[in-house]
């Protein structure tokens, strides 16, 4: 054995002295050291599931867009054809005009059902021309429903929805055109489909009390519809004028957006 070995420095002792003053390095208290690696991997995994939170919403949000521009088919209700809901496309300040204009053609459609099941009567009742009447309001009844809802209440609807001249000027024209039609139909000639004002007069006179209540109730119905429709076709040509709308605006808009402005939204 060597007895000139530091006992104090063998191997085997501390492995430091504890006797010594403290290094520089050495004066941090030594604890388990921070997973670096695994903390990034939580931030990444924390920021991944924000993203994908964020794009979640964002696709909630475009799809509500989409119904609300776009919407699903819900009108007629017996065949869905085209998306209709004042609440959803007209803006709140136009919703009750817009109302009242839908309501009036409701109004419409029941006055044709009716002024056909009274020209019915009248040729059951054996009145000269009551062949002519059903044939007529028939006619009436499939064309003047769909396209008054296609040439005048829808264009109105789009035109309060996109604020877009080119809709004033086509509801404007055909508008016209029904208010004279209405008037047609009031006066109610015999042997044109019209169960109007002389026809139900004739009908009483002539003692045909069904085919008079019914011609009543159908002219009722047309002065109803039609002196609501001029009402609002002059506050809506009021609205027109305020707004600005001329016809180069409206040629403009057939130039840009082309005729399927008439079929898209927003």
């Amino acid at each position: 054995m060597n007895y000139t070995e530091n006992p104090f420095g063998s191997t085997h002792s501390l492995d430091a002295n504890p006797f010594d003053d403290p290094s520089p390095h050495s004066s941090t208290p030594k604890f388990p050291p921070n997973n670096t690696e695994d903390h990034a991997a939580r931030l990444e995994e924390i920021n991944r599931r924000e993203r994908d939170l964020e794009r979640r919403e964002a696709e909630l949000t475009q799809k509500a867009d989409h119904i609300r521009r776009n919407g699903r088919n819900n009108w007629p209700f017996f065949f869905p054809l085209i998306f209709h809901s004042i609440a959803d496309e007209i803006p709140e300040a136009s919703r009750p005009l817009i109302t009242r204009i839908y309501q009036l053609w409701l109004v419409l459609a029941a006055t044709l059902v009716i002024n056909l099941v009274a020209c019915i009567f009248i040729l059951v009742s054996g009145a000269a021309g009551g062949g002519s009447d059903v044939g007529s309001s028939v006619g009436y009844l499939l064309i003047i429903t769909p396209l008054s809802f296609l040439l005048w209440y829808r264009p109105i609807y789009n035109g309060y929805m996109k604020e877009q001249a080119l809709y004033y000027y086509l509801y404007f024209f055909f508008g016209g055109w029904h208010l004279l039609f209405s008037i047609y139909m009031i006066i109610g000639i015999p042997g044109t489909g019209s169960a109007g004002l002389i026809s139900m007069i004739k009908n009483y006179i002539d003692g045909h009390l069904a085919a008079g209540i019914l011609g009543t109730i159908s002219t009722v119905g047309w002065v109803i519809q039609g002196a609501g429709n001029a009402f609002y076709y002059l506050q809506i040509w009021k609205h027109h004028r305020a707004a600005g709308h001329t016809m180069e605006k409206a040629k403009t808009e057939l130039a840009a957006h082309g005729a399927k402005a008439y079929f898209t939204r927003g």
